[in-house]
């Protein structure tokens, strides 16, 4: 992202410089009286870091939500970024958009390939990405969305009750941080997110 700052040293004096800053930076426009007491502005740009947050994994309970009610309630500087997490919609994306398939195979063949766009764009945009494993249903696909963010090199933070230790131990070694639930994953963030 290139920002143009226009500086003034009073009325008729003016300096133009360009200023490169990385897209994860948020940017805000701020106003400070001159110094010398003159009522003119000058304006300048701050800049705090946020983070870009990917949360994969299970879909059958609240916890994504109770990650976005402390990110807002904290003020964390962090962006979320989810999959579709409406599972009907999610199984049936190829037949609904593209029409119908008599083979399962490529009817899931289908919904797979376009719900990958939102998968790996949100995993190439995320600075950390949150997997969590749920205690009901066997994740392949959030296994391999924790394989795909060790592989570009994301932040990864494991969520899973301590049953499943021993299955996901591989995973687990991969992480950054493994949590027995949603609450230890938000202290992490709170953790990450200070003096930002």
């Amino acid at each position: 992202m290139l920002i143009l700052c226009v500086c003034s040293d009073g009325f008729e004096s003016w300096n133009v410089t360009s200023l490169s800053v990385p897209n994860e930076y948020q940017l805000s426009l701020s106003q400070v009286v001159h110094p010398d007491g003159m009522d003119h502005l000058t304006n300048f740009w701050s800049f705090n870091m946020r983070y870009a947050l990917y949360l994969s994994g299970e879909i059958h309970t609240d916890w994504r939500d109770q990650i976005k009610r402390a990110v807002e309630m904290n003020g964390l500087p962090v962006e979320i970024l989810t999959p579709n997490t409406d599972h009907d919609s999610s199984d049936n994306c190829g037949d609904e958009l593209l029409g119908a398939e008599e083979n399962a195979f490529w009817k899931d063949h289908k919904a797979a390939k376009i719900n990958s766009m939102r998968h790996m764009t949100a995993l190439k945009r995320a600075d950390i990405v949150v997997v969590r494993f749920g205690e009901k249903y066997r994740q392949w696909n959030a296994a391999f969305d924790a394989g795909i963010a060790v592989a570009l090199g994301k932040s990864l933070i494991v969520e899973h009750a301590p049953e499943l230790t021993h299955p996901l131990k591989e995973i687990d070694a991969a992480a950054h941080a493994v949590a027995e639930n949603t609450e230890q994953v938000i202290e992490t963030l709170k953790y990450l997110c200070l003096d930002y």
